[in-house]
C-alpha cells in the first residue's frame, strides 16, 4: 500500500504515467526493493523463512545501490509517499526513521553519529524537504514541514515548520516546506 503512495507522489510531480515513472525513476526502483524487503523484515514469518529472504534482500539492496546510488536499508522506517528527486549519493542508516511525504534530493546522508546516549540516527517528521548534499547525523529529531537547505549539516533538533541552513545548520526563517512538497 505504501508503494502505491510513493508512485502517486512521482506521477503527481511529473504529470507522467506510473508506467513511465517505474521504467525511468531510480528512486522508485530503490523504494520498490526497500518496501518489499521491509515488508518481509516486519512480517511475522518464522525466522527459518525470514532470515534467508533477508539475506537475499541484502544482496539485492547492494545491486540496487550500485545501479542507483541509493541506499535504503530494509530495517529503516520510511513513511508513505517518499519522493527521491534525483538519484545517486543517497545514504540512509538502517536505524533512521522518516515520516510521510518527504522529499530527499541527491547526495543526502542520513546517518548515525554521536557518543554514548547521544549516539543514534535521525528521526525525521512528515513533509520534510531535504536539499541536495545535506547531512543529518546523530540522535536528532527533525520536526514536521521542515526545510533543510542544500549543503547543510544538521546535528541538533529542528522545530516544526522552519527552514535551516548552514554548517552547522541554524534556523534562518519560519518558512515551512509547503512550497516544496
Amino acid at each position: 500500500m505504501k508503494f502505491s503512495k510513493d508512485i502517486k507522489r512521482y506521477t503527481t510531480y511529473s504529470g507522467k504515467s506510473a508506467v513511465v515513472m517505474l521504467l525511468t525513476q531510480q528512486g522508485l526502483w530503490a523504494l520498490f526493493q526497500y518496501r518489499f524487503y521491509n515488508w518481509i523484515y516486519n512480517s511475522k514469518s518464522p525466522k527459518i523463512i525470514k532470515l534467508p529472504l533477508l539475506f537475499v534482500g541484502v544482496c539485492h539492496q547492494k545491486g540496487v545501490e550500485m545501479l542507483t546510488g541509493i541506499t535504503l536499508p530494509y530495517s529503516a522506517q520510511i513513511g508513505e509517499g517518499l519522493y527521491i528527486g534525483h538519484h545517486s549519493g543517497i545514504i540512509m542508516n538502517a536505524g533512521a526513521i522518516i515520516g510521510k511525504n518527504c522529499n530527499i534530493s541527491q547526495g543526502v546522508t542520513i546517518g548515525v553519529s554521536g557518543k554514548g546516549k547521544y549516539r543514534g540516527a535521525p528521526v525525521i517528521g512528515d513533509e520534510v524537504y531535504i536539499g541536495a548534499n545535506a547531512t543529518l547525523a546523530g540522535k536528532i529529531f527533525i520536526g514536521n514541514k521542515v526545510v533543510v537547505g542544500a549543503n547543510s549539516l544538521v546535528i541538533r533538533d529542528v522545530s516544526d515548520g522552519v527552514t535551516v541552513l548552514g554548517v552547522p545548520a541554524v534556523e534562518i526563517s519560519k518558512n515551512d516546506s509547503s512550497a516544496y512538497i
